[in-house]
């Protein structure tokens, strides 16, 4: 199918101009409106969830695509690896400057093992996800699937 570029309504594939608006099309007629998730599979699409410092992304295209809109799978995965994402956050924008400079090498161990235990969290995610299974985190797991629920209803 393809539609205007200006107004959204369907149009020949030949059309120079749009039936309903009058705006001109691109040459060879309008964009397809074809789904540019459509190869993705709900697997893969769970999977990039919880790529380090860059699932988040995926997540929130995940949730606002109609794609995925109602597959549970998948968005349970988007909103466990967004609260992944979240408490990355959370570690470095409130829990560590909370130590201040006082206490240097405590701050540098604790931040250090934290960020190491989540950067290990994604990638056990990461593969269990590869291979079909569904993890849920201890807390994590539990408001993910409540907002899951939630939204998906």
């Amino acid at each position: 199918m393809l539609y205007c570029t200006k107004c959204g309504t369907q149009v020949n594939d030949a059309a120079a101009y749009c039936q309903a608006c009058g705006g001109p099309q691109p040459r060879g007629g309008a964009i397809a409106s074809e789904d540019w998730l459509q190869g993705l599979s709900p697997r893969t699409a769970a999977m990039l969830c919880y790529v380090p410092f860059v699932g988040w992304v995926g997540s929130l295209i995940f949730l606002a695509t109609q794609r995925f809109r109602g597959d549970g799978y998948v968005r349970f995965h988007t909103f466990q690896g967004l609260y992944m994402s979240v408490f990355w956050l959370l570690i470095d924008i409130a829990l560590l400057p909370v130590f201040g400079w006082s206490v240097w090498a405590v701050r540098k161990a604790l931040s250090g093992s934290i960020r190491l235990a989540v950067l290990a969290g994604w990638i056990y995610m990461l593969v269990k996800t590869s291979n079909g299974e569904t993890v849920r985190l201890p807390l994590i797991g539990e408001l993910a699937e409540r907002s899951a629920a939630e939204q998906g209803a």
